[in-house]
């Protein structure tokens, strides 16, 4: 795919659209000559070489690439009319797109009837769940992981019901036994699960704590922000374990990121509810919007106001040339589960590295070799330091904090002289990975001999 060529037909389509409705001379407030514009514009390019290579697989830190060219050109097209798809007057074409992609999404996680629209984020997406259990079930707490993502701590505060921490089993997920106890309790009305921790990536098994959950009359809150893609493999049984995948379609509310895995850019995210019902919880009127279409404005089931409408154009668009399959999406997906899998390997033959826990999905852990938790701690920051600071052959690495207990459930013979442990956490969600992991491993294994 072209993609300059494509950008040029998109602003040569803009154009062409727009002289339907006769010539306008632009205002001379807004006039800027090319001159003018050329020099902005090279300051702008300096200031964005101050970048990483999220594009390359040397570039192996946090859940960061670009877009798919498609999502590019979507994106750009719809961005010269600036849609807004808070209601159907202020993007008619764009809020059609969403709803398309909002069925592909919730048919990817197997839900039936649903409702639901695109966010700007996965903390908004889980935001708005998270609010609707509180009005759900007033006056009881939610209840996640302690290695879960931070938001829901933070959003529970905002919404000023109870969190409850939940301690993890030797894998990272959510412990079974205390989901029962707080359950028990009667204090919790909505348990989240999270498929793929931003950490680990470990998956919460959603299909036992959806038992627990109904026992008790509670809800589940899947926080697939990250991992969410997966469901397509999951569903299909294709190289990793399909129980907490297909659990997900019993649940209550899911949400996923389409600007992680999903190949846009950031500002996508979206929440799903299983029950359409669930929309009137979020119901409103405006004085000056709705009324030009009788059907649901996707503002009026939305938290958020204003949200760009560019950012389903990019998804509808992916969609049609990656579908949500086995054989679309879930061709990528697959090279990334199989790159993490092949790094894990060398990992576990290595004299320098020390694989720290299998990956469940595309993230990989492991740290430089270590007798005392804190030497682990120096040289795993020192890794993450000398392989960016390489001019020659640069590598990048992200830092993930273990607490003490943790570090030595997997790892018994490293002495705990510490009260926590940094180790490196790489993010394989490139395919382009899958071919690059023995350089990848070789180099990172060549800095952390230095270290």
């Amino acid at each position: 795919m072209d993609l300059r060529y494509w950008l040029t037909r998109a602003a040569d389509f803009a154009a062409s659209w727009a002289e339907q409705f006769g010539q306008v001379q632009p205002h001379a407030s807004h006039h800027v000559s090319d001159d003018q514009f050329g020099v902005a514009f090279e300051q702008f390019a300096k200031r964005l070489e101050n970048n990483y290579p999220f594009f390359h697989p040397r570039y192996a830190g946090q859940m960061v690439k670009p877009p798919h060219p498609a999502a590019i050109v979507g994106y750009l097209t719809a961005m010269q009319f600036n849609p807004n798809n808070h209601a159907q007057e202020g993007g008619p074409a764009t809020t059609e797109m969403e709803r398309e992609c909002v069925s592909a999404l919730a048919e990817m996680v197997g839900f039936g009837p649903h409702i639901g629209h695109l966010t700007t984020s996965g903390t908004m997406a889980n935001l708005e769940a998270l609010y609707v259990a509180r009005q759900l079930h007033p006056g009881k707490g939610i209840a996640f992981s302690s290695e879960c993502h931070y938001t829901h701590e933070r959003m529970c505060h905002v919404l000023g019901i109870q969190g409850h921490r939940l301690p993890v089993d030797a894998l990272g997920r959510v412990d079974l036994d205390a989901v029962d106890h707080v359950l028990h309790s009667g204090r919790v009305g909505t348990i989240v699960a999270t498929t793929g921790t931003t950490g680990l990536g470990a998956v919460d098994q959603v299909h036992e704590i959806v038992a627990l959950a109904r026992k008790y009359g509670a809800r589940v809150h899947v926080d697939a922000a990250y991992g969410g893609f997966y469901s397509i493999l999951g569903r299909a049984a294709l190289g990793i374990d399909p129980r907490p995948w297909r659990a997900i379609a019993s649940c209550d509310s899911v949400a996923v990121d389409p600007h992680k895995h999903g190949l846009q850019p950031y500002g996508c995210g979206a929440v799903l509810f299983a029950d359409p019902r669930a929309g009137k919880h979020l119901s409103h009127d405006s004085p000056y919007t709705y009324f030009t279409d009788s059907q649901l404005h996707l503002g009026e089931i939305s938290l958020e106001c204003s949200r760009a409408g560019a950012a389903a154009a990019a998804l509808w668009l992916t969609l049609q040339l990656l579908p949500l399959t086995p054989s679309g999406f879930g061709q990528i997906l697959a090279a990334n589960r199989r790159a993490a899998i092949a790094w894990a390997a060398r990992l576990e033959a290595s004299d320098e590295l020390v694989l720290y826990q299998q990956p469940e999905l595309d993230i990989v852990t492991y740290f430089p070799s270590g007798t005392h938790m804190s030497t682990v701690d120096a040289r795993s920051d020192a890794l993450l330091r000398l392989g960016m600071a390489a001019e020659d052959d640069p590598v990048y690495l992200s830092l993930l904090r273990t607490d003490a207990a943790a570090f030595r459930r997997r790892h018994p013979l490293v002495t705990q002289d510490t009260d926590s442990a940094r180790v490196v956490r790489s993010v394989l969600m490139k395919p382009e990975a899958e071919d690059y992991v023995d350089t990848l491993h070789a180099r990172v294994e060549e800095l952390a001999a230095r270290v």
